[in-house]
């Protein structure tokens, strides 16, 4: 534990033109969750990421510590303990340390139920996001405010930042696309916390019906949208470093594809390639317990690119998004067979995961994306406007 509150610790101090800056997360803030919650039941969506960095504890365990009535745990994707692959089913559980029923929200069901809300006052939402629209936490941020609005249930968001606050980017959502891996009306990357998308869910209607939800956003200290913040804790196994969280929404759309992110190696979003590709080199996914119990392309030597160096150079000059890598491999396949079929392993998917099915159709006939691009600037400026009234934080630190 003691190793875990020094890299917390360190990984909280982040670099501001040359300058050290604190960053206190909302869940640091514990004396006014305690003063909220007085006298209520309360439930906790969190995961490994809902530590507190000034004491390494969990918030669970601080919270009950503090006498807080907290009832039940319920977990997203990646599992309580952040320790189970994407898109595993995630079975309830009880909380060996603490007793309390661990109820998940990435199994039979990503809602709560009316049943297993009606002993609750409060939701306290206290889970790391990475910033992109088809990462799952922010759908599941969205649900439970639904269904706690239905059932008279008050939220608590205590927030933190986006290590991709610093910039929008890609195709908004068009609603026939709306999955869970796409829930929220926003383009690919939002640069926002979860604590200003809530606000703009709540301000701007879309919950179910328009329905709105007792909110209360418990701000973090000391940040800008324009800081690169280093996350303290992998936000799941196969997102581990700074870098593969860098270069995760442009390659992320490679997934769908045959081409692997390196899933089932130990620098998964850092490498990308296929068995039959070209490239200087290489690497063999393997079954990884916890990432990746059966990754693609298992135990078959891929070749390709190493993508390391590239999302560096992004931490520092804030690009951090660049398509240019998924066209790449569409025309490298197109050269290598003659024809696109089978690039896209899963269409269906990829259109969810881009919010529209254009993205995909002018890759497939190999069309410039300049057009697209047009189009989805003149739509992050509108959102851009629309996201005003509920930001938090300076988009620029003075």
């Amino acid at each position: 534990m003691k190793n875990l509150f020094l890299l917390i610790s360190f990984m909280c101090v982040i670099s501001v033109n040359g300058q050290t800056t604190d960053i206190a997360l909302g869940n640091e803030n514990i004396d006014m969750i305690v003063q909220l919650t007085t006298s209520q039941k309360v439930a906790v969506v969190g995961n490994h990421t809902s530590v507190l960095s000034s004491s390494g504890t969990h918030l669970v365990d601080t919270l009950v510590s503090r006498g807080v009535n907290v009832v039940k745990v319920f977990a997203p994707e990646h599992g309580f303990r952040g320790d189970r692959a994407n898109g595993a089913h995630i079975n309830d559980d009880i909380d060996l340390k603490t007793g309390l029923p661990i109820l998940s929200l990435h199994g039979n069901s990503r809602k709560p139920s009316p049943t297993t809300l009606s002993d609750i006052d409060i939701i306290i939402f206290d889970i790391q996001d990475v910033g992109a629209r088809f990462y799952t936490y922010l759908s599941t941020l969205l649900l439970v405010m639904e269904a706690a609005a239905e059932n008279g249930v008050s939220v608590i968001v205590l927030d933190r930042p986006n290590p991709h606050g610093h910039h929008v980017e890609g195709p908004m959502l068009d609603p026939e696309f709306k999955s869970f891996v796409g829930w929220a009306p926003v383009p690919v990357i939002h640069g926002m916390t979860l604590g200003e998308i809530a606000k703009m869910a709540n301000g701007e209607g879309w919950l179910a019906g328009e329905i709105k939800v007792r909110l209360h956003v418990i701000e973090c200290s000391g940040y800008a949208h324009s800081d690169r913040y280093a996350l303290p804790v992998p936000p799941s196994p196969n997102l581990p470093t700074e870098v593969s969280i860098e270069l995760y929404p442009s390659l992320c759309f490679l997934e769908p594809t045959i081409v692997s992110v390196g899933r089932g190696t130990p620098t998964p979003f850092e490498i990308t390639g296929y068995p039959t590709s070209k490239g200087n080199f290489s690497f063999t996914p393997v079954a990884t317990p916890g990432a990746s119990p059966h990754p693609k392309h298992e135990n078959k030597e891929c070749y390709g690119s190493n993508h390391y160096e590239l999302g560096k150079s992004w931490l520092d000059s804030g690009i951090s998004w660049d398509l240019s890598i998924l066209q790449r491999y569409v025309a490298q396949y197109v050269e290598e067979t003659g024809y696109i079929e089978g690039f896209f392993s899963n269409p269906g998917f990829f259109d969810k995961l881009a919010g529209t099915d254009k993205l995909r159709r002018a890759l497939e006939k190999g069309e410039s994306l300049d057009k697209l691009e047009e189009i989805w600037e003149k739509e992050i400026e509108e959102f851009k406007n629309n996201r005003e009234p509920y930001l938090l934080y300076p988009l620029v630190r003075k």
